[in-house]
């Protein structure tokens, strides 16, 4: 099964591409990971991404799309896939769609986690971090045993500047933004599951399995 995995920072991704994952037995193949992993073969199209990586600058989509092409043709992705960061724009969707149409293959079903705005803000708002060895806490979800005080060292927890509540908001901005234009273009082909990112981690990916069985979510 051909997947690509959208959704909002805070969606719970992450967790639900191990889940994929492990159910199909397909490769999670995320932009950053491809990028490494082509820097440290050393392939042409690897080190070229990296004099740009280097650089601070974008990877030139032909670049991108020549990364990508290497990996999903790899055995392991024989198969299937889930790709996750990648395609981020609509030319990046369209050369996907032709490279893989030159394989044969097609992109089986996009999933987009769908959480709403404020619900995503205290997700990412509530992570906590200590200054010491630098544990990682969320306020809901995985607080300290005592206030501001790290577990592990005693350390003093403190919130990042990216991730105080105005800060994540404009991000969560600009990448709703982004992805909206991808949203219509799958949801244009037929093959976008909006699935509720809402509830606990297992009713979320059995919304998941619904979705990419064909039965009602």
């Amino acid at each position: 099964m051909n997947l690509i995995l959208m959704g909002l920072p805070g969606a719970g991704k992450g967790t639900q591409a191990e889940r994929i994952r492990d159910a199909y037995r397909i490769p999670h193949i995320s932009t950053g990971d491809m990028f490494r992993a082509a820097v440290a073969k050393g392939t042409p199209l690897g080190l070229e991404a990296k004099r740009y990586m280097d650089a601070g600058a974008l990877v030139p989509d032909e670049v991108t799309i020549g990364i990508v092409r290497e990996r999903l043709s790899e055995p392991d992705a024989a198969k299937g896939f889930l790709l996750d960061g990648f395609p981020r724009t609509i030319p990046q969707a369209e050369a996907l769609e032709r490279l893989l149409a030159d394989a044969g293959r097609a992109i089986d079903r996009v999933l987009y986690l769908a959480v709403p705005e404020d619900v995503l803000i205290r997700r990412l708002a509530g992570r906590r971090i200590c200054r010491r060895c630098g544990a990682t806490y969320h306020l809901e979800f995985n607080p300290p045993k005592v206030p501001d005080v790290c577990d592990r060292c005693g350390g003093e927890l403190y919130q990042r500047d990216d991730d105080r509540p105005e800060t994540v908001a404009e991000r969560l901005r600009v990448n709703a933004a982004a992805m909206a234009p991808l949203i219509d273009f799958y949801r244009a082909r037929g093959v976008l599951a909006e699935i509720d990112g809402l509830g606990a981690i297992d009713d979320v990916f059995r919304r998941i399995l619904a979705a990419l069985e064909g039965s009602p979510t």
